[in-house]
């Protein structure tokens, strides 16, 4: 409804009655000026008014004098402060003729329509007036008329008590009363919604036509730990409660005041103290003890501002809650799809904790009783507790605690979940530890809230991290290898590391390493997509550095703020050389078979998206049996311990891991990767002994690599000619024979003869032919040229063009490898099954 606006009957019908039953039971917690406001302020909110005002009759001057005003300013009524009995204005009028007034009048400030009035009675005749006015020029209706003359009956009986106001001695009004009420003052009903807002209420959490009809939790501005809490206790137990409050970015420190009215309802005080509150306690008697509660507020504050998972939430109340109340138990709750779930505990062993989780919330126990009332619960001692909670006596049997503190845990007007601070004696709870411990509750609410959501958001972007990840790394002929992902202990979000390990053509493997750089789930999803194309170049058989110069393509395409390290190695079983390119990332640490460390001062690359290709292309050629140490900075660099440094303790920490666990396995089994898991284990752990206080994530990657032997690798030049293909069938059948591998003859001559046969066809010499056994058989055709053969549709009355298509189907896969000075055509076929002897 918008201001104009006619209130229909109905609706003040609706209104009405429940406006009276909040002014009835209320009078007793109300002083004059106190209830004269109320009744102003409901008068306003009835006739749907711009404000009020309420007037007392002075016997001597026989003037009406303000008494209290509700929605204008001192300055705009000024000249309604003290009204004449001659006047016109509605009060006087209403005053003299002893009835309902309404007429129209501009006089207060601009904008007002109309004025209704009604007089205030005494045991003697007209006391005062009370008047409400409005933007509309329309009489009220007569449930507005009537509303209005049981307010003023109901505001008299304070009107008429002489010791509730004061006026001075010239009889002029007392304009500061308008004031008299300088602390916030609400009221709610039994659901607790707000009924009544007096006009510092609406300075601080909005105007009173925000604030009626709200619930109280619902009013962001009137949120902070622990009011609702201690709300429903003095509710729950019917009696007075006085709390100390500070609402998030307010530097006030207010006193709160709780009373439960008659009808169920609670009015609820805010009294500013900042500059008094020393003072006060002082007065009281307790001073030491509110500082000292105030102190450890202070500090679990700080302490929960910091705290980042669920689980720092609990440190942080066990070390700063229990020692101060002499507490030595701690159970934090949290609810989830209608089960209460234990977050974390102190103070109990686990097989306690298991009868405590995941328990209905419709079940009856002390912890789903408070979350369902929201109300706090302290039992004193054992027999309490089962008095209150007989059907789970047998909790109290096997609970080491005789005395507990149960606590909803209310952020945002959300239930999130339940705190429980428990002794093991019988303890009696003062007033202040009860307001103490509420108090808490509310911070502690405020930070699990935050916590979980972490929790939740930081499992999302873990999981999606590890699924982004190889889930194992691949067994493969020429390389056994193992690796270790470990995401960041502190912080709050997830890194960009990624590992990988590719089989490529002729045995060959290819070994990845990077580190997007930043932290979040966008790095994450950026260092899959740098994952999947590396996999999808490496594919193709490129070069190092070549594909390097494509990936930092894509992340130059990303945008001007991503950047990536990396460092991507092929290794060639055959000829035991390792070529690698890097860009921004370390070079690997190689160790030899005598167990000795190497490393390579290279020139590093600047990282990926800041690069300029061409990249350098280094080679080592490895010792049979040799390792190579790959690893994200993350491992070896830290705010205590610069790149340099890291790599320097990580060359020693390998070396001693390398003698610990002989890595070395010469049966070349799957045994040997056993050890290089254990080695990494010991890496991790010798250079980050404290996982959870590292600030970056870090990747691990030993691989150990084989070389194949001279007897598994046949090669032959052949003649540019049509001589080619018999002759390479020849040397199949020979090297075959030899290799006691007769049953893949056929299908290798086939192989052959179309590869060989396509180069003599559309290709130049020279000509040669490699025949590599290792996990299967590879058969290679080198040639001058650079040009791709590929498959193409042969039509049915074709002669040729169907070379290909029968290489792929009797080949587990093949595919062309360029070279410097052509290339190679290779395919690939499984080895039959060893047959038992």
């Amino acid at each position: 409804m918008t201001t104009g606006d006619v209130l229909p009957a109905q609706y003040a019908e609706a209104l009405g009655p429940r406006r009276l039953d909040l002014l009835t039971s209320m009078g007793q917690a109300l002083s004059g000026v106190q209830a004269l406001s109320l009744a102003l302020q409901q008068a306003t909110a009835e006739l749907d008014g711009l404000g009020g005002m309420a007037y007392r009759c002075d016997p001597a001057s026989r003037r009406l004098c303000l008494v209290t005003a509700s929605g204008f300013t001192r300055r705009a009524v000024d000249a309604w402060a003290v009204i004449g009995e001659d006047d016109h204005l509605a009060p006087v009028r209403a005053v003299r003729e002893g009835g309902f007034v309404w007429g129209p009048d501009d006089s207060v400030a601009p904008g007002i329509e109309g004025v209704a009035a009604v007089p205030m009675f005494g045991d003697h005749g007209p006391v005062g007036a009370l008047s409400v006015v409005t933007a509309r020029d329309s009489e009220p209706v007569a449930a507005q008329k009537s509303f209005l003359v049981a307010a003023a009956e109901w505001a008299a009986r304070y009107l008429n008590d002489d010791t509730a106001l004061t006026t001075d001695a010239g009889g002029d009004a007392a304009l500061a009363t308008m004031h008299a009420m300088g602390d916030a003052f609400l009221a709610v009903d039994g659901s607790w919604q707000i009924t009544y807002a007096n006009e510092e209420a609406g300075r601080l959490f909005g105007a009173d036509t925000l604030l009626l009809g709200r619930a109280l939790w619902d009013v962001p501005a009137a949120c902070a730990p622990g009011l609702e809490a201690q709300c429903r206790r003095a509710s729950a137990e019917n009696k007075t409660v006085e709390f100390g409050l500070r609402r998030s970015g307010d530097s006030r420190h207010r006193r709160v005041r709780a009373v439960p009215l008659a009808d169920g309802g609670l009015a609820v005080a805010f009294s500013d103290r900042t500059g008094l509150r020393h003072q006060e306690t002082d007065r009281t008697g307790g001073g030491r003890t509110d500082a000292a509660l105030t102190g450890r507020m202070s500090e679990l504050t700080m302490t929960l501002s910091e705290a980042v998972t669920s689980k720092d939430v609990v440190r942080a109340v066990a070390e700063h809650v229990l020692p101060s109340f002499g507490a030595d138990g701690l159970v934090v709750e949290a609810l989830e799809g209608g089960r209460v779930r234990v977050v974390d505990a102190v103070g109990y062993d686990e097989e306690f904790l298991r009868h405590l989780d995941r328990m209905p919330l419709g079940a009856n126990s002390a912890a789903t009783d408070v979350l369902r009332t929201r109300t706090p619960r302290f039992v004193e001692s054992p027999a309490e507790f089962v008095r209150a909670y007989p059907d789970i006596k047998h909790l109290a049997d096997l609970s080491p605690k005789k005395a507990w503190a149960f606590l909803p845990l209310i952020a945002s007007g959300h239930l999130i979940g339940c705190f429980v601070l428990s002794f093991s004696q019988e303890h009696s709870f003062s007033e202040e530890e009860r307001i103490l411990i509420t108090a808490l509750s509310g911070l502690v609410a405020q930070a699990l809230e935050r916590a979980r959501l972490y929790d939740v958001e930081h499992s999302r972007a873990q999981g999606l991290q590890r699924g982004l990840l190889p889930r194992s790394l691949p067994s493969l002929p020429t390389v056994s290898a193992a690796a270790r992902y470990l995401p960041a202990g502190r912080g709050d979000e997830v890194g960009g590391d990624w590992y990988d390990l590719i089989a490529l053509s002729s045995g060959r493997v290819a070994m990845v390493i990077g580190d997007v750089m930043g932290h979040g789930i966008t790095e994450a999803a950026t260092m899959g997509r740098l994952r999947t194309a590396v996999r999808t170049l490496a594919d193709l058989d490129m070069d190092p550095d070549e594909l390097l110069s494509h990936l930092n393509d894509l992340v130059a395409d990303l945008g001007y703020d991503y950047y990536a390290t990396c460092l991507y190695a092929v290794f060639d079983p055959v000829t035991r050389l390792c070529s690698f390119s890097t860009a921004g990332h370390p070079p690997p640490l190689v160790v030899h078979p005598d167990g000795t460390v190497h490393f390579h001062e290279l020139t590093v690359n600047p990282p990926l998206g800041a690069a300029e290709p061409p990249f350098d292309t280094y080679e080592l050629r490895l010792p049979e049996e040799s390792l190579l140490v790959f690893c994200t900075d993350g491992l070896v660099e830290s705010a205590s311990r610069d790149i340099d440094q890291g790599l320097a303790e990580l060359r020693h920490t390998v070396t001693a891991a390398v003698t610990e666990t002989s890595c070395f396995s010469p049966d070349r089994s799957t045994y040997d990767t056993d050890h290089l898991d254990r080695l990494c284990g010991m890496v991790v752990s010798a250079m980050l002994p404290d996982i959870e206080q590292t600030a970056d994530d870090a990747a691990l990657l030993v691989v150990h690599t084989r070389g194949t032997s001279a007897e598994d690798v046949a090669s032959i030049r052949l003649p540019e000619d049509a001589r080619a293909a018999g002759e390479a069938r020849e040397y199949v059948r020979r090297q075959l024979a030899r290799w006691d591998l007769d049953d893949l003859l056929m299908t290798t001559e086939l192989v052959v003869s179309e590869l060989v046969g396509n180069v003599v066809r559309h290709a130049k010499g020279p000509i040669l032919l490699r025949l590599l056994r290792s996990g299967s058989l590879v058969s290679e055709v080198y040639d001058g040229s650079l040009t791709s053969p590929r498959i193409r549709r042969a039509g049915a009355d074709d002669e040729g063009g169907r070379g290909l298509q029968l290489v792929a189907a009797v080949s587990q896969r093949w595919g062309t490898r360029f070279l410097g000075d052509g290339k190679c055509i290779w395919a690939e076929q499984d080895l039959p099954p060893v047959q038992d002897a």
